[in-house]
């Protein structure tokens, strides 16, 4: 393995959208970031079964809807 070209592999914390908190290894961050999930298994509609309404971040959700309003979905 070449030296100095991987980046830095190390622990943070991943904050949960229920409040638990678990530490995992990434390259993400630094050592000791905590990194805060919008959605995540606990609250995402495809593993909860749910018809839960996903956080509009950006618009993104909004444009979507507008763009293809008249197909009739």
């Amino acid at each position: 393995m070449k030296a100095d070209i991987h980046p830095d592999y190390h622990t943070i914390d991943v904050k949960m959208t229920d409040g638990t908190v678990f530490q995992t290894k990434t390259t993400w961050g630094k050592e000791g970031d905590q990194m805060a999930l919008d959605i995540d298994p606990l609250a995402h509609p495809a593993w909860t079964g749910g018809n839960a309404k996903l956080m509009d971040t950006g618009g993104r959700v909004s444009k979507f809807k507008n763009k293809y309003a008249g197909l009739g979905f």
